[in-house]
């Protein structure tokens, strides 16, 4: 049996979040969670936060044992962006892009 959490909008670049979740995908849920509580990286706070929401999701359903779970998929796809200008020199202007991403997680049993 799977739970699943989701976060959108997360204001992270995918390509930062996916250097976490690597570290995490197929390990069990105490051990990822150990692993990013102690990582100083802002996608690692991020990732915690939606694992220990699928988990509390899986405690829900009376058929998964919540001790026996483990990271099966971490997915990383890419948010809208927000676009903003900086000034360069001679009146010339560069665009920045913000990016944001959507973080799925899903947890199942061993």
């Amino acid at each position: 049996m799977e739970a699943k959490a989701v976060t959108r909008y997360s204001k992270i670049s995918p390509q930062k979040a996916r250097l976490v979740a690597d570290l995490v995908r197929g390990k069990s849920v105490e051990v990822a969670i150990n692993t990013l509580r102690f990582m100083p990286k802002k996608g690692a706070r991020i990732l915690r936060k939606v694992i220990e929401s699928a988990v509390s999701n899986a405690s829900q359903n009376e058929s998964i044992d919540v001790d026996t779970l483990y990271v099966k998929t971490v997915f990383i796809d890419g948010g809208p962006m927000l676009k903003r200008f900086m000034p360069r020199a001679m009146g010339r202007a560069t665009r920045i892009l913000k990016r944001t991403s959507h973080i799925t997680v899903v947890l199942d049993e061993q």
